[in-house]
């Protein structure tokens, strides 16, 4: 098999750069070989470290911003993009291991779905969150009582352990985004889907590009949240339309499931290529200064780290 010199660069923390959904899609026909001089730079946007490096770099975004291809040869992310051979659009949520459940055929009992508890809730932080979030929770909680299982707004006795245990024994589940970017649709709606519980969605107005809007209440689709409450309590006191609203199919089109193949083929087109021809950047121009800018601004970041760790740590130990 032919040899591939590859490397990950700044994901997530619990990130495995020997075990992903990149390896996977790789490893049946090429020897990978691990190297910190490598021909292929795999990055995310946790970091700066690939600034470092000079190969064909591939990027996955899997946060609401656009794949800088100033900075990157090839990118994966959210956004719906046309740009040749050089992007593929992979959202976070088709990577995540429950997204294959959505396929299965729907097996549930009318009567156990229906004799549910109202809604949950389940949110950690809203430091960096639309607070449409929280109004929304605030509204529909006038009218029954929202369960909140997350560290935030917590009514049920503490965080839960389990979310997708937790979700499924309600009824509905406010499925919400940090932000409304189009085309960034996370794991939230689909882990409301995967418990069997029927999606309270905002986020991305395109959202029903990759699910069924009549399997879910898009939020966005209503002219006020007030509109999106009363919709609400006309399905939670309608059992037929609430059923009729569950047995619809998740997707909208079955060939989703197929993404794995396709990330094999745009990562083999990659590689395949004369490495010269797989480059896109250059180091000339307003490009080669663009990077050169980027790299001084990372370095300054990296400096003001240090006094923001210790000023947080003097207000941590002046608590304690």
């Amino acid at each position: 098999m032919k040899p591939l010199k590859i490397k990950f660069v700044d994901f997530w923390g619990d990130f495995n750069p020997h075990s992903n959904f990149i390896v996977d899609a790789l490893k049946e026909n090429y020897e990978l070989v691990w190297s910190d001089s490598p021909d292929y730079l795999f990055f995310s946007t946790f970091g700066y470290a690939h600034l470092r490096y000079n190969c064909v770099k591939i990027m996955f975004v899997g946060e609401n911003i656009v794949p800088d291809f100033n900075l990157c040869d090839y990118a994966m992310g959210f956004d719906f993009l046309n740009f040749g051979d050089r992007y593929m659009r992979l959202p976070l949520f088709l990577i995540r291991d429950n997204f294959k459940e959505l396929s299965m055929p729907k097996g549930f009992s009318p009567e156990k779905v229906l004799d549910r508890k109202f809604c949950s809730i389940v949110v950690s932080n809203a430091q960096v969150s639309n607070p449409i979030r929280e109004r929304f929770f605030r509204l529909l909680s006038e009218y029954k009582q929202v369960d909140s299982g997350g560290r935030l707004w917590n009514n049920v006795g503490g965080p839960v352990a389990d979310k997708q245990k937790f979700i499924s024994g309600y009824k509905f589940n406010i499925a919400f985004e940090n932000s409304a970017v189009l085309g960034y649709t996370t794991e939230k709606i689909m882990d409301a889907m995967t418990a069997n519980t029927l999606p309270i969605y905002w986020g991305n107005p395109w959202v029903g590009r990759d699910f069924n809007e009549r399997s879910f209440v898009n939020v966005n689709s209503f002219a006020s949240l007030e509109k999106a409450v009363e919709y609400i309590v006309g399905l939670d006191t309608d059992d037929e339309r609430y059923l009729e609203m569950m047995n619809e199919p998740w997707v909208n089109d079955v060939a989703v499931f197929g993404w794995e193949d396709k990330l094999c083929d745009f990562l083999t087109h990659i590689v395949e290529k004369p490495f010269a021809e797989a480059r896109y950047l250059v180091d000339d121009g307003m490009q080669k200064t663009y990077k050169q800018n980027m790299k001084v601004l990372a370095f300054v970041n990296e400096r003001l780290k240090v006094p923001r760790l210790i000023s947080a740590y003097k207000k941590l130990k002046s608590k304690l």
